[in-house]
């Protein structure tokens, strides 16, 4: 893309619900720049026609285009919220370096302990006041397919690693800069690769080549397998999930990211005992990580540098 350089914007406008904390921040260590935030629903056409940089997740809803801001800088890894919405081409986009992967391997830890352990069914049991003897299986021992080998897919894939599961990724290339997976298989290969494992773990973010790639067909060949999606619902046919979970295709499904955010209200996921719902948490933005993300880009911007967090939009990443 084209864009002016050096870039030297001032007027910053900054649309998160920790505005005054990522502003301070920022402050601290830029104190020449005009900061305005506000919770981002609360952004106005005027905050943007006055703005020439603009920090935040997405779009803010009152407004039908960006006014005057000619860089945003997105707080989270995925941008597929503003790849939605009718951006200007001549602004640039930029996203968050922040390292979600260590949180979300946690996020997937956490699910794949409380499955194998069966913690969900001993709370019940408890609550019932049942002592209900079962039989546990180790974690240790088991394959997992990490669907995504960038930094995320690395961070869980080191995780799983350390708790002796065998992990095999699964990239758009095939290829992972990486030792912690076994093996790498690019993403045509995954329906072939389902079936013989016990976890698939979903961190890809929302692309043109990843929406559903987890397809009906794909999630007829698992075995069994527990499905975990920390990347975005986009990537899961999330509608399919039911009827494979019924099957046996699936034995357990946990979710963080889905098709319709907040999940609505009628959904059968939402009352179905074998799948694990959260809301859109397993990865979140730091107040830290969101005022260094933006300071690295701009000095980039002012040193007459394209920075390298720049997202390609025709890849959407």
């Amino acid at each position: 893309m084209t864009f002016p350089l050096p870039f030297t914007p001032r007027r910053i406008a900054i649309g998160a619900n920790a505005h005054v904390g990522i502003a301070d921040s920022i402050f601290a260590r830029r104190p020449d720049l005009e900061l305005r935030g506000k919770v981002y629903t609360d952004i106005t056409a005027s905050d943007l026609a006055w703005a020439e940089a603009y920090i935040g997740f997405k779009q803010p809803p009152s407004v039908s285009d960006m006014g005057n801001v000619r860089w945003i800088q997105c707080t989270g890894a995925g941008v597929d919220s503003w790849m939605a919405s009718p951006l200007d081409p001549n602004i640039l986009l930029t996203r968050s370096p922040e390292s979600f992967g260590p949180m979300i391997a946690e996020w997937a830890v956490s699910r794949i302990f409380a499955i194998q352990l069966q913690l969900l069914e001993l709370a019940e049991a408890q609550r019932e006041r049942r002592w209900a003897p079962r039989d546990i299986a180790r974690v240790a021992g088991t394959h997992a397919l990490v669907v995504g080998t960038g930094d995320i897919g690395r961070a869980i894939a080191t995780s799983l690693r350390a708790l002796g599961v065998h992990v095999t990724g699964v990239s758009r290339s095939g290829t992972a800069d990486s030792a912690v997976f076994s093996a790498v298989h690019p993403s045509s290969a995954l329906g072939d690769l389902v079936g013989n494992v016990d976890w698939i773990v979903v961190a890809v973010p929302d692309t043109p080549a990843s929406r559903g790639l987890v397809s009906r067909s794909v999630l007829a060949r698992c075995n069994g397998a527990v499905l975990l999606n920390a990347g975005r619902g986009s990537v899961v046919d999330e509608t399919a999930l039911p009827h494979a979970l019924d099957q046996g295709w699936l034995r357990a499904v946990a979710l963080d990211v889905f098709a319709t955010e907040p999940l609505p209200a009628d959904s059968p996921l939402w009352s179905d005992p074998r799948v694990m719902v959260s809301p859109h948490i397993s990865g979140l933005t730091t107040i830290d990580g969101a005022a260094h993300g933006f300071l690295e880009c701009l000095e980039s911007l002012e040193r007459g540098m394209l920075p390298k967090w720049i997202v390609d939009r025709e890849r959407g990443y």
